[in-house]
């Protein structure tokens, strides 16, 4: 019959809460460092992609019309 050894098993447990607690620390860290950085990018003028691809949207509308009408006072000059 196998015994367990008390030092052995107080290492485990040792061991298990160590673990427990480096989980805790990195969790805590990583909440630490993303209220860091959102702070960080909060202040400056940075735009969200949806603003991003809206003013490009709009943009490209523009130099279409701007095309469009560079092409019709080309047509009027030209008569």
């Amino acid at each position: 019959m196998q015994t367990r050894n008390k030092m052995f098993e107080d290492l485990s447990q040792l061991m298990t809460n160590a673990m427990g607690v480096a989980q805790g620390a990195r969790t805590e860290a990583e909440t630490a460092m993303k209220g860091v950085v959102d702070r960080w990018l909060a202040d400056r003028d940075f735009v969200t992609r949806e603003e991003f691809d809206a003013v490009r949207a709009m943009a490209q509308k523009a130099r279409e019309e701007n095309d469009a009408l560079k092409a019709r006072i080309e047509a009027l000059e030209a008569r």
